[in-house]
């Protein structure tokens, strides 16, 4: 599916890149073969860009005014009326996640392991398995659910599935680094939660195996290493 067809079926979806800023420049190392090489590099460019999407979310909490008190005087501050639940799905989120904890520091947080497994018995040959969780109270609260790569949608939709057996959130705030159209349109077809999707870039498509293009390749390897 098309961006520009995308565009006309939702407005659920913020996209950072399309202002011009240094996060470009992140992006920019995140994808270049010739930086990728330097996981800590590439861990910090996550962590980076986690921060300025979390700011970005941070415009969208509800908020009260507060008194302070200055060694001068007082003063009166909008603040954060309650925190965020930040939810992040292992392993490829954790530097992605730790941008969001910098900022929404006072949040509580859950974990959920999720990964594709073969399975021959499934059209496309893999299936999504679901392994650790942990999950704080989310009833009637704002919730940022963290993974870097939105691909398929399929492994995040699941996730939230899970995550939403354990209480309705207010509103569910999908964060991504990167997006494909395609995952962006699985997510918002598959949950019935009021969702927004916030990515650093929404990319061109998936390619024949499922990789976002031009996307940067496999988060989770870049940044600790490949897997067996």
């Amino acid at each position: 599916m098309s961006q520009k067809l995308l565009k006309r079926k939702t407005v659920s979806i913020f996209k950072l890149n399309e202002t011009n800023s240094v996060a470009n420049q992140f992006l920019a190392e995140l994808r270049d073969i010739t930086v990728q090489g330097d996981s800590m590099r590439f861990r910090h460019n996550l962590r980076r860009l986690g921060s300025l999407l979390a700011y970005e979310i941070s415009k969208e909490l509800e908020y009260e005014e507060k008194e302070i008190t200055t060694p001068l005087t007082t003063a009166s501050i909008p603040m954060i009326s309650a925190q965020p639940i930040l939810m992040t799905i292992l392993r490829a989120g954790v530097p992605f996640y730790d941008g969001f904890l910098e900022i929404f520091d006072k949040a509580y947080s859950g974990f959920i392991g999720a990964y594709r497994r073969k399975n021959e018995d499934v059209p496309d040959g893999f299936d999504i398995y679901l392994g650790y969780s942990a999950f704080p109270d989310i009833t009637d609260k704002e919730l940022i659910v963290i993974d870097p790569m939105l691909a398929t949608g399929a492994s995040l939709a699941k996730s939230l599935d899970k995550i939403l057996e354990f209480g309705t959130p207010k509103k569910i705030h999908v964060a991504a680094t990167i997006a494909a159209p395609e995952g962006v349109e699985y997510v918002l077809k598959n949950i019935s939660a009021p969702i927004k999707i916030w990515t650093c870039a929404l990319d061109e498509k998936l390619d024949e195996h499922k990789y976002i293009v031009p996307g940067l390749g496999d988060a989770g390897d870049l940044a600790y290493g490949e897997k067996l």
